[in-house]
């Protein structure tokens, strides 16, 4: 089967267009759902919307509550291990000769986590689609309704790169100065001052710089932005990271960070890493401080 080479990290509606009929493809639907519901806020699969409201012709779904992460863990969207990670990929058809492009039905965040962690286990042949499922019915592109069955994978070979993770003891050394890195806050604003927020501590995380994710992409068309416009909205991590070469991304609970991750990517930053507790690990501890600026 002849490789399909995305070329970038970012495909258009219309690459995945042309492509979509490519036997090395394998296309994946990541969204995942925030409620409101009488017990209060809850995260929900997007298999319902996936087989109800439709996806992208031939996608399959991947379950990130689950499947794609470790419930055992304590945390949310801990990542899984290597083992959980390879049946879950093979599981959704990936292996190593095929291309996997994913989406979203949000901005791009959870297609961007998806990413980084196939990524972050040495799959090379992953790109978002840019603009996700969104931009995807805006250009008027057909979708289907119903179950995908995944093909049947083949080997699958991870090389797992620990350096795109980090702890909540690197986080700790670089609150303490003992380590030299860049903290980004992917959280919207109201919760980088403290204003809002459901975690029972709010605020953010000492020598940290307020990137919001959703600043990164164009509000009409959720594609990411690039150049210029990407570069402004950047300016403040530009700053942080002139004399520091490893930058360290946190959110809530590792989500918002990956949206983040991306776009620090594309704008050429290489030594990046997400802190996969976030504020859910952080915030739990009394003794790890939190900077509020609500006035």
């Amino acid at each position: 089967m002849t490789a399909l080479e995305p070329g970038s990290a970012l495909v258009s509606p219309q690459w995945l267009a042309d492509h979509l009929e490519h036997p090395a493809l394998v296309v994946v639907d990541a969204t995942v759902l925030g409620v409101e519901t009488d017990a209060g806020f809850r995260w929900l699969s997007g298999l319902d919307e996936y087989l109800i409201e439709g996806h992208v012709p031939g996608a399959v779904f991947a379950d990130l509550l689950e499947e794609f992460s470790d419930p055992a863990a304590g945390l949310t969207f801990a990542r899984p291990d290597a083992a959980q990670l390879e049946a879950a990929a093979r599981g959704a058809g990936i292996d190593d000769d095929v291309t996997v492009v994913v989406y979203d039905s949000a901005i791009g965040q959870w297609a961007a986590r998806l990413w980084w962690l196939l990524r972050s286990a040495g799959v090379e042949r992953v790109a978002v689609l840019d603009g996700g499922l969104a931009r995807w019915r805006a250009e008027g592109r057909p979708v289907d309704d119903g179950y995908q069955q995944p093909r049947a994978a083949g080997r699958l070979t991870l090389d797992e790169r620990p350096e795109r993770w980090a702890d909540k003891a690197e986080v700790e050394q670089v609150v303490a100065g003992e380590s030299d890195a860049a903290l980004i806050c992917a959280l919207p604003a109201s919760e980088f001052r403290g204003e809002t927020g459901r975690r029972p501590r709010r605020g953010h995380i000492p020598r940290s710089v307020s990137v919001p994710v959703s600043t990164l992409v164009d509000r009409e068309s959720r594609a990411f932005l690039r150049g210029d416009a990407l570069g402004e909205r950047l300016q403040g991590v530009e700053t942080a990271a002139s004399e520091r070469p490893r930058t360290i991304v946190y959110c809530g609970a590792g989500i918002a960070a990956a949206g983040a991750a991306l776009a620090l990517h594309l704008a050429g930053h290489e030594d990046i890493a997400i802190y996969d507790g976030s504020l859910e690990e952080w915030a739990a501890d009394d003794d790890a401080p939190l900077v509020t600026l609500a006035g």
